[in-house]
């Protein structure tokens, strides 16, 4: 297959790929006379395997790693499993995170007149000039 099928196939763009190969994330393909690649049903497997890990938040070397697992048939399924978990702690400290800017970020909106004048304690706040008033 050449690079166009395999982007079709996996739903990734050519460049991509090629990023993803350039990093080391996948097997190099062979390579005819003319210089294009070609790509295995092997290839196809660990692009997935990499386009699926990254929609769900896995970094670049976690899909080094996942990538690394899949092709090793000694693997244990629960060193996947902990990485997996690992990274859903991840995400949920991170949605933590976000709770914490929405409920401060609608604090600062409520505070706010929204009204034609120049004061505007959103900016205010951001900017820490609740702090003089202190003094």
């Amino acid at each position: 297959m050449n690079i166009s099928d395999v982007a079709k196939r996996t739903g990734l763009t050519s460049k991509a790929i090629r990023f993803y190969e350039e990093k080391g994330l996948v097997t190099p393909p062979l390579r005819s006379e003319n210089g294009y690649r070609s790509y295995t049903a092997r290839h196809l497997d660990e692009l997935t395997l990499l386009r699926q890990a990254r929609q769900v938040g896995f970094t670049l070397d976690e899909c080094r790693e996942l990538v690394h697992l899949f092709n090793d048939p000694g693997r244990h399924s629960a060193d996947v499993k902990q990485r997996t978990l690992l990274k859903v702690k991840e995400i949920e400290a991170h949605i933590d995170q976000l709770k914490a800017m929405r409920e401060r970020l609608l604090a600062l909106a409520e505070a706010c007149p929204g009204d034609e004048s120049a004061d505007c304690p959103i900016i205010d706040n951001l900017a820490g000039c609740c702090h003089r008033n202190e003094k």
